[in-house]
């Protein structure tokens, strides 16, 4: 798999200085962070694979995204998740932050725990002005685990973050898309935005039993459209 090229250009927005920190070092480990979902479970034979989205994404020039004022973006002050939840597919799991190695990679949620989400703690916490990272794993050795569902969510569901704050952030899918692994839109996953974004991504696609590895990634995007205060 390429190594991905991080954007050259800063995001330069008060709180994205650490949206661009986490986008540079997260591209950076491209391999980890998009190949670290690849625990394969023994039941995934009989259970077939993971739902999918309609079809794959190839990679065409991304569109140039909507403008938005940033003095009238809905956003939220930082306060890290503790809980997400996701109605659609039966998603209520606590969250793990997620922290660098000693390589210099993103670690990634241990296997060991079917209902886990994590994030990455160094970036944009949820709610607040940037793209948020969220991963999950698809599957572990005993089963389908926390977004296992995530390629069967549709544009419109509703994904519920609550905070350290007790606030929670409510965001809406926009678009659910596979992307192979070794064709990664780096840059419309973790590129700058002007109001308060998610990303949640984990594996997809079939299962390569001879690289271990399942081919492609399941990005969900979606954007804040509610703020609740504690």
């Amino acid at each position: 798999m390429r190594d991905p090229v991080p954007p050259q250009e800063a995001n330069s927005t008060p709180s994205s200085g650490r949206m661009s920190r986490g986008k540079l070092v997260v591209i950076a480990a491209g391999v980890v962070f998009l190949g670290g979902f690849m625990v394969k479970n023994d039941l995934s034979e009989d259970s077939g694979p993971p739902p999918q989205p309609a079809a794959v994404a190839t990679q065409p020039a991304a569109p140039a995204p909507a403008a938005v004022d940033p003095a009238d973006a809905l956003v939220m002050r930082s306060s890290p998740p503790v809980r997400i939840k996701i109605d659609r597919i039966d998603v209520n799991a606590p969250f793990v932050g997620l922290t660098l190695g000693s390589s210099g990679v993103l670690n990634v949620p241990p296997p060991t725990d079917r209902n886990l989400a994590g994030w990455y703690k160094d970036g944009v916490t949820p709610g607040a002005r940037g793209n948020a990272l969220v991963l999950g794993h698809v599957d572990t050795m005993t089963g389908p685990a926390v977004f296992w569902g995530l390629g069967s969510l549709k544009p419109g569901d509703v994904v519920e973050v609550t905070r350290a704050d007790a606030s929670v952030a409510k965001f809406a899918v926009d678009s659910v898309e596979s992307f192979p692994k070794d064709d990664f839109p780096d840059d419309r996953v973790y590129g700058k935005t002007q109001d308060a974004q998610l990303r949640l991504i984990t594996c997809g696609g079939t299962y390569d039993k001879k690289s271990k590895d399942y081919k492609d990634n399941v990005v969900v995007f979606a954007h804040l459209i509610a703020a609740q205060k504690p």
